[in-house]
């Protein structure tokens, strides 16, 4: 796989590589320039696994405090984070979180609210995947390695249940504009079972899934270029305010703001690269 070009020579990027079978895909990024990485990553409906197989570690300041990281695991989040490294050098997996169980072994409420440390949730064997990673000559080989290593944690032994699935599914077809009491009306549940067995197979309720999804939909209309009040009434948000309220608690931005520091290389790569690969695609 050659690297996708970039305008800024500092960064080798590559990917997205989908992931058959396994409900996710995969991005690669070195900083070969010394530019240093430094972001605020926001709310995500995915899963996110960063492996980072360099010699600086990662740091992050999430709802946990500051730590230094040779890879992590991001469940679903209440809350922004900031992520920075001196040279980073990862691969970068988005995991649909109807998959997380199978894959990390580990069910999805169980992330909490900030990064969980990759070792914690692979132990040695996440060493060892680093330490190839880091010998691999190209970025083929790197994601070819990262594949064979999910297909061995792989245990598909536990899926959400049908009605689950369906919530899920009607929840993104809808970019969060559904009403949860018709969700649990359309697959036969009560309102508290639905919420109940939601929250524990995919990370968080309906409602705030909901959330979650309809502000994503919105980050997309906010850094195309629309002002804030066409994105909240096309977005289904009552008012500017409510849509300031949401980007408030999952990116702690103003949608101002959001739009307007959202302009390194790395971030708009990752963005382009993810919001590319999964459009209609979870």
């Amino acid at each position: 796989m050659d690297p996708v070009d970039s305008a800024d020579a500092a960064w080798d990027f590559a990917g997205p590589v989908g992931l058959a079978g396994l409900g996710g895909a995969l991005i690669g990024y070195r900083d070969v320039g010394g530019a240093g990485l430094d972001l605020r990553a926001a709310g995500a409906s995915s899963i996110t696994i960063v492996i980072g197989f360099g010699e600086q570690p990662v740091r992050v300041d999430d709802a946990l405090g500051h730590r230094a990281l040779d890879g992590f695991v991001v469940g679903l989040p209440a809350a922004a984070m900031r992520i920075r490294s001196d040279r980073a050098e990862c691969v970068e997996l988005r995991l649909s979180p109807i998959r997380a169980y199978s894959l990390l072994g580990i069910a999805p409420t169980e992330l909490g609210r900030g990064v969980v440390a990759l070792e914690d949730v692979w132990g040695a064997r996440a060493r060892r995947l680093r330490e190839r990673l880091a010998e691999a000559g190209s970025w083929d080989e790197r994601f070819g390695l990262t594949k064979a290593f999910l297909s061995q944690c792989d245990r598909d032994t536990r899926t959400p249940d049908p009605e689950v699935l369906a919530g899920w599914h009607r929840i993104l077809a809808s970019h969060g504009r559904v009403r949860i009491g018709s969700i649990a009306e359309s697959v036969g549940w009560s309102h508290k079972r639905l919420l109940t067995r939601f929250e524990a197979q995919i990370g968080l309720t309906p409602k705030r899934t909901a959330m979650l999804v309809r502000f994503r939909h919105a980050v997309d209309g906010l850094l195309a270029g629309r002002s804030a009040a066409a994105v909240a009434a096309d977005g289904g948000y009552t008012d500017q305010a409510h849509l300031a309220r949401d980007v408030a608690l999952f990116a702690a931005r103003t949608p101002g703001l959001l739009a307007a520091h959202y302009q390194p290389d790395i971030a708009r790569y990752r963005y382009r690269a993810w919001g590319n690969f999964f459009q209609d695609r979870w």
